[in-house]
């Protein structure tokens, strides 16, 4: 019974079979880490006098450096804003990098592991740091929201296409660019 749900693994992939088949597709971190960490507070003392009522900016960012031929450097950064009324309380900017091993994926499918699957893994990271720096600078915790990472793939891509349109080019399969 055993050798009824075997599947024959030596045959070939038929002629439909992409090259993901023959690649062999791989995902892999190889290291997470702080690139860049900057915390200041420019208020200094006056920002403990004041009530308590922040108004939040947060403004984020993704870039990617490839390596070689199958190792993408991803840095995820964060940048957050905190006012008392019109006054900063506090600035902090982190970037979150990783380096993955990515092999067997090309266009489209490389374009959404670089920038979904990548800033999710890092994102729990740079939360924590941003949460951690911020209450050593002695204020209240800051925990940020998720971010929907697809989301944010979908609404580039849709950007980029009507951007193709608008100057003419006409391509409709128009994705974002990986450096």
């Amino acid at each position: 019974m055993a050798e009824e749900n075997k599947t024959d693994t030596a045959a070939e992939p038929s002629a439909g079979e992409g090259a993901a088949q023959d690649a062999g597709q791989q995902f892999n971190v190889q290291r997470v880490y702080i690139k860049d960490l900057s915390f200041e507070a420019p208020m200094g003392i006056e920002a403990f006098k004041q009530q308590w009522q922040p108004k939040v900016n947060q403004e984020l960012n993704t870039k990617t450096n490839k390596i070689d031929d199958s190792n993408y450097e991803v840095v995820l950064t964060l940048t957050i804003t905190v006012k008392i009324g019109e006054e900063t309380a506090f600035l902090i900017e982190v970037q979150q990098a990783g380096l993955f091993l990515i092999a067997g994926l090309e266009n489209q499918a490389l374009a959404q592991v670089l920038n979904t699957t990548c800033p999710n893994i890092l994102f729990p990271y740079v939360r924590e740091a941003i949460d951690n720096i911020v209450t050593k600078g002695s204020f209240p915790a800051l925990m940020l929201p998720p971010i929907n990472f697809d989301a944010l793939f979908v609404q580039a891509v849709q950007q980029a296409r009507q951007q193709a349109e608008a100057q003419g080019e006409g391509q409709a399969d128009a994705e974002p660019t990986v450096n």
